[in-house]
């Protein structure tokens, strides 16, 4: 089982076996999503149980209770879930399993409900749902298995699930799961936040339109702005807003109306002729196609007669909005709804926001299908119920228009450069007027575009709404991955609440260089101020300061907190200082933890009865220190990569496959990669020009490889023999090989004008907090000192320090 720890990001499982590991473990039993990308013919199958089990473990020969879900069954043709070895879920799914590339899945549990979806981002892209009557509340790990042919796995993931009722759950529940249990799919008023079409079918709610209708003169009541978005009402050649119809029977229109209220609708036989010729006059047209496909069969199998005999008709789920559970399904044209937004026909109510005045003519039944706290404000009685003018005070404009296209257009579109602070805005929208999809579709797409410099004003807004704890992990997640950045690039976490801050500490992923920038962290938030502060400067404040004074209202929070500071993974040196300072002198708990720290660094051992909790233990994912001494020394992280990272004595980096050396230019005599990282002088080696994006550009690029990242802190070059000397350059860093961050810009540095010479620069600020795989040394100016090769990158050494991982 260990080469599942070895390989977590990519192994192949052997036909009739299974991959197990720690790691592939949920947080709490019976609570998981497992993201992963698989390669296959055929059976992608992952198993979860209380226990891990052997690497021959098959899940037919498992009597203990567990769950198998399978991908690509019967030849690639089916989508598996067994429970116990018994089958439950069998449906079609052609096509699931790729064996010329990997394809992302993610499958989540949570308290019996079983997700399965594709992409990289759990929730999205939803292929199927089961809910287990009986649910497993134990399954914990998670096995990677197979069947009858190899199955690769790569970048898997264990995250949190989020609950039934979240908005990532809600509103998702696939068709066929519904359709294999029996039932037909009907409407839980008791769960949805949402008002259906339906509801208003013949409703006098928001209605402008009557019909009236046969000899008795039936009156019924409509909307023009759904009639008109499912056919050819003619409203605008009618006397106002009555429609006569003296030959057309209560019956007939009333199944029109349903079919385009709801999608479906039912009929005698003996009047589908009039249905037919009804809404072939208002040109509904998948009615009128309908209608036809009904007649023609019923003609070819001679069995058309005027019997009373129902007759069903549906839309077949026609639905052209870009969300399943959009309110406004069946018949209608989801471009005419668009369209009554843009130009103000048919609407019933102006939409005003303060300071911007009137933004948009609406309708207030579009708005109540989305928005129930809207629905109840249009009927609850009130002034709001008839008036034709609706006020917002302290909304966002941009993002308020946003909810109003996503209301009338169905899908979300943001065309801005400041992208995650829209979507922020729209989604505490989209929780004041409960419209989950949206929400749903917000936190998509925050995740996708999550970044180290937007984690904080997320977390700040979505702490306080209860359905989005999934991509409040997520945040959680991303900050203690990159603690150091999110911590000194700005001040902003100071604003998170002390319960969000403290899981940020207490996180199993919290990724760290050193202990003390921990420290600095939580005496930074517990002052609350907008500059970061050591804590050599925070001891320095309390010479003439008291805590009361520095920490104010969180003063209580600085003895909570301060026991998620490892303080024994810190020098002896360091801890003494801190013993002698005013800190420990004036704060009890940083007093006491020190003490405890240097009392452990004497006892010199691991003493398991004494020592038991996380302070004394490393982090799981921290960083390697490799610190520059001086030119040319054994202590970067290429020289590391030649010793496969400590395992062995050095050997050239490129031929032992560690790392990835590319030119700019094609690969030479003179533009060797083995000779940029090897320890021996060159007297030429260069990589030459090439176009990048409309600029010439030469750069040697080194690919540490996809397990690892560093945080560079300083780099040294050494110059070949030659005299074509750089003069503008920049180092830089990224995580794909694509998009670059600039590390360190060179504009005019005169630094080598040696042949042979070696040079180091330190990496500064908060690019020099950033981990990245790829690095590369790019030359932006002519060189000095050559004419013809001006744009020769002429070294024949590179090195990079930091924090490796």
């Amino acid at each position: 089982m260990g080469f599942v720890e070895e390989s977590k990001r990519s192994l192949t499982v052997a036909p009739f076996e299974c991959a197990w590991g720690e790691e592939l473990r949920f947080g709490k039993p019976g609570r998981g999503c497992v993201a992963f990308e698989a390669s296959a013919q055929n059976d992608v199958t992952l198993v979860f149980r209380q226990q891990p089990g052997s690497q021959h473990y098959h899940y037919k020969m498992d009597s203990s209770r567990h769950y198998t879900v399978i991908l690509g069954s019967h030849r690639n043709k089916r989508l598996r879930i067994e429970v116990d070895g018994s089958t439950v879920v069998d449906v079609v799914a052609l096509g699931l399993c790729c064996s010329s590339s990997f394809q992302a899945y993610w499958i989540s549990i949570y308290d019996g409900l079983i997700s399965i979806g594709r992409g990289r981002h759990p929730n999205t892209n939803l292929l199927f749902q089961w809910l287990d009557p009986d649910p497993n509340p134990n399954v914990q790990y998670v096995g990677l298995s197979s069947w009858d042919k190899h199955v690769g796995y790569r970048n898997i993931s264990i995250l949190p699930s989020a609950p039934q009722n979240s908005i990532l759950w809600s509103h998702y529940v696939h068709s066929e799961q519904r359709l294999c249990c029996g039932k037909r799919a009907t409407r839980d008023d008791s769960e949805s936040d949402q008002r259906l079409l339906a509801d208003f079918l013949e409703s006098w709610d928001f209605s402008d339109a009557i019909f009236v209708v046969g000899t008795e003169r039936k009156v019924v009541p409509a909307h023009k702005v759904v009639l008109c978005a499912s056919g050819d009402f003619p409203f605008e050649l009618v006397d106002g807003a009555t429609i006569e119809l003296p030959s057309v029977s209560y019956p007939v229109l009333h199944s029109l109306l349903e079919y385009i209220y709801t999608g479906s609708t039912q009929i005698a036989e003996w009047l589908l002729s009039s249905l037919l010729e009804l809404s072939s006059h208002f040109k509904v047209k998948p009615l009128v196609k309908c209608c036809e496909e009904i007649i023609i069969s019923l003609e070819v199998d001679k069995n058309f007669s005027a019997s009373g005999k129902l007759l069903k008709l549906s839309s077949s789920g026609f639905q052209d909005h870009k969300f399943g559970s959009s309110p406004l399904k069946g018949p209608i044209n989801s471009q005419k709804i668009g369209q009554f937004l843009a130009n103000g026909k048919y609407s019933d109510i102006n939409i005003y926001v303060n300071g911007h005045g009137l933004v948009a003519k609406g309708h207030k039944l579009i708005l109540s299908l989305w928005s129930m706290p809207l629905a109840k404000m249009f009927t609850n009685g009130m002034k709001e119920s008839s008036a034709s003018d609706v006020f917002f005070k302290d909304v966002p404009p941009e993002a308020f228009f946003l909810l109003l296209q996503f209301m009338y257009h169905g899908e979300l579109k943001v065309d801005t450069q400041d992208i995650t602070s829209v979507l922020v805005q729209l989604l505490l929208l989209s929780d004041q007027f409960a419209i989950t999809v949206l929400q749903f579709e917000c936190c998509k797409q925050i995740m996708e575009c999550l970044s180290e410099d937007t984690v904080c004003s997320v977390l700040q807004a979505v702490s306080s709404i209860p359905s989005c704890k999934l991509l409040e992990e997520v945040c959680k997640r991303n900050f203690a991955t990159h603690f150091d950045y999110c911590t000194t690039a700005c001040t902003d976490f100071v604003l998170l609440d002390e319960a969000t801050f403290k899981d940020i500490l207490q996180h199993g992923d919290m990724t760290v260089t050193l202990e003390e920038r921990v420290l600095d962290a939580i005496l930074t938030w517990c002052m609350g101020t907008c500059e970061t502060f050591y804590w050599t400067s925070v001891d320095k404040l309390l010479r003439t300061s008291t805590p009361e004074q520095l920490f104010g209202k969180r003063l209580s929070a600085v003895g909570t907190l301060l026991p998620f500071v490892r303080f024994p993974l810190m020098q002896l040196p360091m801890l003494k200082r801190m013993e002698r300072s005013n800190l420990a002198n004036r704060i009890q708990a940083f007093r006491q933890l020190v003490a405890e720290a240097i009392k452990f660094s004497h006892a010199g051992q691991w003493t398991p009865t004494s020592y038991e909790c996380e302070r004394f233990q490393h982090r799981r994912s921290s960083y390697k220190e490799l610190q520059y001494i001086s030119d040319g020394d054994s202590n970067g992280v290429i020289y590391y990569a030649g010793t496969s990272f400590g395992k062995h004595q050095w050997m050239n980096p490129v031929l032992a496959k560690n790392i990835t050396v590319v030119a700019s230019s094609p690969n030479s005599r003179h533009t060797d990669p083995k000779a940029l990282v090897s320890k021996n002088y060159q007297g030429t080696c260069f990589a030459g020009p090439c176009i990048e994006d409309g600029k010439k550009l030469s750069w040697w690029m080194v690919d540490i490889g996809q397990d690892h990242q560093l945080m560079c802190n300083c780099y040294t070059v050494r110059q070949d023999g030659s005299t074509t000397f750089m003069r503008s350059w920049v180092l830089q860093g990224s995580m794909d090989g694509r998009n670059w961050t600039s590390l360190r810009v060179h504009d005019g540095d005169a630094t080598i004008c040696h042949p042979g010479q070696f040079a180091s620069w330190p990496i500064v600020g908060p690019p020099a907090l950033l981990p990245f795989r790829f690095f590369r040394v790019a030359l932006t100016g002519p060189a000095a000192g050559s004419v013809s090769n001006a744009w020769n990158l002429c070294i024949c050494f590179l090195e990079l320090y930091g924090y490796f991982r």
